[in-house]
């Protein structure tokens, strides 16, 4: 077990800073993260031409080194070395979390190899964003990001997926959005709710909300199709409709959510099903469950 006190005098390294960038909207910046791009010693950018014009903006003028798919293996090893040396390092992508479908991952798990402190900041997200906006249960969801973009790997992907009762986040890139919706409906079928999100932050934000159906109709017709994508689905209802659900109408809410656990299901699952099924709602069942708001 590793354990790290991410702010202990303690430490005999330089810190890596994980810091998330605007989406769309620069007043999505915060505070905290503008003050450490200044404090830091280098902050390495997925696209430092990208990451520049933010840093001109927020007048911060700290160097950048590259850091991006290509050349991972061979930055690393650098990073680290000054990282050893007790200097301070900021990663950000181009937009929005780092790790989050963009580099990221590998310089945090070497950091934690070698006992160097990873410290995130909170910030900007898509998938979440499109998420409490796309009236789709947003919990649990399910976080995918981009599918293959091979026509039979992503079938393939989503054939894995089209059970799962979650609420699923797709990421999408305009120029694919129809094959992917395509792909969708035939999976999933055209009756799934789905909800697409595009231009987030920014001045042209649009979210269409509706059947996969209608959504690939409008993607096929539509000249506005255009803009960074996420393509959020809602879960699948399989076994919540169950013509032969057994009669569970004698049992308390507590022991009904426990047999679901027993059969398999996730307490969160349980409780979602329970209902449904006895038509309350979801925080309902929860506080009686778990004994909340109880005298």
């Amino acid at each position: 077990m590793q354990s790290q006190l991410s702010f202990s005098k303690q430490n005999q390294t330089g810190t890596l800073y994980l810091v998330p960038t605007p989406i769309g909207n620069l007043g999505d910046m915060t505070f905290r993260s503008v003050e450490v791009l200044k404090q830091v010693d280098l902050i390495a950018a997925e696209d430092t031409r990208n990451t520049q014009k933010l840093l001109n903006h927020f007048e911060i003028e700290t160097p950048q080194i590259s850091f991006h798919e290509h050349n991972t293996q061979e930055r690393i090893p650098q990073l680290i070395t000054k990282l050893q040396a007790g200097e301070n390092l900021a990663q950000v992508s181009d937009a929005g979390m780092p790790s989050i479908s963009d580099p990221g991952h590998e310089l945090v798990v070497a950091c934690i190899e070698v006992d160097i402190p990873v410290v995130p900041l909170p910030g900007a997200n898509a998938g979440l964003t499109a998420l409490i906006a796309s009236g789709l249960d947003p919990q649990p969801f399910y976080f995918y990001g981009f599918l293959d973009r091979k026509p039979k790997l992503q079938v393939a992907e989503l054939e894995k997926l089209k059970d799962r009762s979650e609420s699923q986040i797709f990421y999408e890139a305009p120029h694919r959005l129809a094959k992917t919706l395509q792909h969708l409906v035939d999976v999933y079928g055209g009756d799934r709710q789905a909800s697409l999100c595009r231009e987030l932050t920014k001045k042209h934000e649009q979210f269409l909300r509706g059947s996969l159906a209608e959504l690939l109709e409008w993607a096929n017709e539509s000249d506005r199709v255009r803009g960074e994508f996420v393509v959020i689905v809602s879960g699948s209802s399989k076994g919540d409709q169950d013509d032969e659900e057994p009669d569970y109408s004698g049992l308390s809410i507590e022991d009904h959510v426990d047999h679901l656990i027993e059969t398999g299901l996730r307490p969160n699952d349980a409780i979602k099903q329970v209902a449904h099924l006895r038509q309350l709602k979801k925080q309902e069942v929860y506080q009686i469950y778990h004994h909340l708001n109880q005298n």
